[in-house]
């Protein structure tokens, strides 16, 4: 928030006017050529997202989604919103692929794979909730229909970041288009220790057992004091989706896709 300065305005503003009355004019000085060109003012920082208060619970909206993956309980709405406006200003429409969730920024685009069932969907963030202890997300009718949950109403889910939404000129009137989040490089983290040493002996487990597998150890930038191993290289999110099994079957069922 900005304050003002109310009395350094008002003095200004006076030697301003004693300045206009009782000064000759001054003659303009020419720039010193040998003077340096002045700095370009820096950017303006950039602002986290506003908390926001529901049933007197405070939840602080994250800056970015980059490497954001959580598992818990799914939910879903229908009908009874249908045709009322999102947290984001959209219209909910309970046949589009969308979510809501507590705290990832809007526009974003996760994956959500039903953890009893192994189905998975792509959905967009634009809406916020569920405001329900245990759940983590709440799809639309039809995404809850795409990963067979219509009839439990809630399943244990895991929630993948992908990308963002991005802007672009044959979208403005529709709003956004995604990005292209299934090309790029991906990889598995199937570890995460704070000891490095707990994360070398296992990336040496794992160079034994799969020998032609690109094996290291990764310490996250925002979690220094994690150091992740991460096991495979690939060019694309279908190349590493059908991989994922492998690592299952030889005993890593919590191994989940990183985007590089």
């Amino acid at each position: 928030m900005r304050t003002s300065r109310p009395y350094r305005l008002l003095a200004l503003v006076a030697w301003v006017l004693m300045a206009a009355g009782c000064a000759a004019p001054l003659q303009p000085v020419p720039p010193d050529p040998a003077a340096p060109p002045a700095a370009a003012a820096a950017p303006p920082p950039v602002t986290a997202p506003k908390p926001y208060q529901v049933y007197g619970t405070w939840y602080q909206p994250l800056g970015h989604a980059k490497g954001f993956r959580e598992e818990g309980r799914a939910s879903w709405y229908g009908e009874q919103f249908h045709g009322r406006r999102t947290s984001n200003g959209e219209v909910y429409d309970m046949y589009a692929l969308t979510a809501a969730h507590k705290t990832l920024p809007f526009d974003t685009y996760v994956k959500v794979r039903n953890l009893a069932n192994g189905r998975s969907v792509v959905v967009k963030i634009n809406d916020r909730g569920p405001f329900v202890s245990g759940r983590v997300i709440d799809l639309s009718y039809t995404a809850a229909k795409e990963i067979g949950m219509i009839g439990p109403g809630t399943a244990p889910v895991e929630v993948v970041a992908l990308g963002a939404a991005a802007a672009g000129s044959s979208a403005q009137a529709a709003g956004y288009r995604p990005v292209d989040y299934r090309a790029g490089n991906f990889t598995f983290q199937v570890g995460a220790f704070r000891d490095p040493q707990n994360a070398e002996r296992q990336r040496r487990e794992l160079l034994k057992r799969f020998a032609d597998a690109h094996v290291r150890v990764y310490q996250s930038p925002a979690h220094g004091e994690l150091h992740g191993v991460r096991v495979g290289r690939f060019e694309n999110l279908d190349q590493a989706e059908a991989h994922r099994q492998r690592l299952a079957r030889n005993g890593f069922p919590d191994a989940f896709i990183v985007a590089e």
